[in-house]
């Protein structure tokens, strides 16, 4: 389940989304793996949630790895908002 304000990272990959989750979750960040939500497209059908508050610790953790996601989104009402330029915190996005 996304709540309001969360954050969805979105990766290039299954790969690559899957390793992100083994190393979040090695250094204790409080994230989830959940299936894209249906409002994305994702061809990997896999994402990451986290909360607006672990947004500086999974960016951290991600950039350090080199695993930057190529799409970051907020969960707004019934909707997301795509994340871009400084609502991003840390990230420089995956460019294809």
């Amino acid at each position: 389940m996304v709540r309001e304000n969360d954050r969805v990272a979105i990766f290039h990959s299954i790969h690559r989304v899957m390793k992100a989750e083994k190393v979040l979750k090695s250094a204790g960040a409080d994230i989830l793996l959940i299936p894209v939500p249906r409002q994305l497209n994702a061809d990997c059908g896999l994402a990451i949630r986290y909360a607006p508050q672990e947004g500086d610790r999974v960016a951290k953790i991600l950039r350090d790895e080199g695993l930057a996601p190529s799409e970051l989104y907020r969960r707004v009402g019934d909707d997301y908002q795509r994340l871009r330029g400084e609502e991003i915190s840390g990230f420089s996005l995956d460019k294809v």
